[in-house]
């Protein structure tokens, strides 16, 4: 280990230490979307810094309900790979005194990466950008529902209500005190549409980055819902046949200090190249879906008319549509990608959406034709995404785009999951999926 990091190392766990930290959590999220975690006492944080913790690889394998799978390159009681704390991200958790948590990579035995590790492959996609000049601003809107242990409602509060925050308000401000004291920045909170959902918006930063502190915003709100003796659900359906959890992303391209979704000739102030990334990530969207709606839980969330962009397509400000450019000045200009939701990982679906983006960059793609309003009530409908998994699966495994830029190792890996999580559920009603997955999440 080099002098500059046993500095940093020695540094944080002094910082660390002062805060009453006595262990730390090295996280990091499977492909079935469940965070995982190894823990170390704080003192041998310096030791996890340069020799990494072991943990199987068959964790890539894992299934929602913690049963395993194979694919045609992972799998099995063999092996061994190491995780490395990530420093930078390293911070007291307020909701669990005397600990810690840092997002964690995962390499081999050998030094090299892990070709599967999830957060490897959203850094190398932004790496992919910046080699050509692009930069990103992404943030996920985190939703969740919270009940009681016996899984009564804490309110009865209507949707978006005042009176919700009342009934609800010192739970809330613990929220918010937890979260910026691990200095999370949060734009707002507010009472959701389901009974008992809420969500709260962070500022946006780097791509992984955002996925790190969406990582960190749930188990912050995990912790202080214990607190408050309550149990808190980021599961895609939380009620079979209710409007669920959504897990919406949130990104803006930029090149040289410029918002390529503001200012521009085009369409609502989209410059070229703005529309062609919009366009790419359009097109790979039935694809994309096994990343970012990946479970079969997911599918009883994207119905029509429910604001889950259940439709193939995209429209200004339209909460309807898939893909939503959200205009403004130019700091503020984004699309929100509205199909997403809390199953998936935010390392996959975030570097999913890049990549696509990219591609249809460099291919210089160009929008259909916007939608406006429902487009359920469209006199000519556009097509619906994928209404199942089984469905989205298929178009995964058509996508040249995803298997390369994934890599074998990990495109396989997830193919695999999806796949065992089809059977898994096959011929469950609705809600036998939802009682199953719930709390997962």
């Amino acid at each position: 280990m080099d002098e500059e990091v046993v500095a940093q190392a020695r540094q944080c766990m002094a910082e660390l230490g002062a805060e009453g930290v006595v262990a730390v959590a090295l996280g990091w999220v499977d492909n079935a979307g469940i965070g995982r975690v190894k823990a170390v006492p704080l003192r041998r944080l310096a030791e996890a810094v340069q020799d990494g913790v072991g943990m199987s690889p068959v964790f890539d394998v894992f299934l929602v309900d913690d049963s395993t799978t194979t694919s045609r390159l992972l799998g099995g009681p063999g092996g061994d790979l190491r995780l490395f704390p990530d420093l930078e991200r390293a911070v007291p958790l307020a909701a669990q005194p005397g600990w810690a948590w840092a997002p964690a990579d995962r390499y081999r035995q050998d030094g090299t990466p892990h070709p599967a590790c999830q957060r490897q492959f959203a850094r190398r996609m932004v790496d992919a950008a910046e080699a050509g000049g692009l930069t990103f601003r992404a943030a996920y809107e985190v939703e969740w529902v919270v009940q009681r242990p016996d899984g009564s409602s804490p309110t009865d509060g209507p949707a978006y209500g005042l009176h919700r925050l009342t009934d609800l308000s010192d739970y809330l401000r613990d929220v918010l005190l937890a979260l910026e004291a691990q200095q999370l920045t949060v734009q707002q909170i507010h009472p959701e549409y389901a009974v008992g959902q809420f969500e709260v918006s962070i500022a946006a930063e780097d791509p992984v980055g955002a996925a790190d502190s969406t990582v960190l915003v749930r188990q912050t709100v995990r912790g202080v819902s214990d607190q408050h003796g309550l149990r808190a659900s980021f599961a895609p359906s939380v009620e079979a046949g209710s409007v669920g959890n959504g897990a919406h992303l949130h990104l803006s391209p930029w090149r040289g200090g410029v918002n390529l979704l503001a200012g521009g000739d085009g369409r609502h102030g989209l410059g070229r190249e703005g529309e062609a990334f919009l366009a790419g990530v359009l097109r790979e969207l039935p694809a994309l879906l096994v990343l970012g709606a990946p479970g079969v839980a997911s599918y009883l969330r994207l119905v029509p008319s429910h604001w889950a962009g259940a439709y193939h397509c995209w429209g200004l400000e339209n909460r309807e549509a898939a893909l939503r450019l959200i205009a403004g000045p130019n700091r503020a200009a984004n699309v929100e990608v509205k199909c997403f939701d809390g199953a998936a990982n935010p390392y996959l679906a975030i570097g999913g959406v890049i990549a696509a983006g990219l591609a249809g960059i460099d291919e210089g793609l160009t929008l259909p034709e916007e939608v406006e309003g429902d487009p359920a009530f469209a006199a000519a409908p556009p097509p619906r995404l994928p209404e199942s998994l089984t469905d989205a699966l298929s178009a995964y495994t058509q996508s040249d785009l995803l298997r390369d830029r994934l890599g074998e190792t990990l495109f396989e890996a997830i193919r695999a999951v999806r796949q065992a999580e089809v059977e898994l559920f096959a011929g469950k009603s609705p809600q036998e999926i939802t009682a199953a997955t719930r709390w997962r999440y």
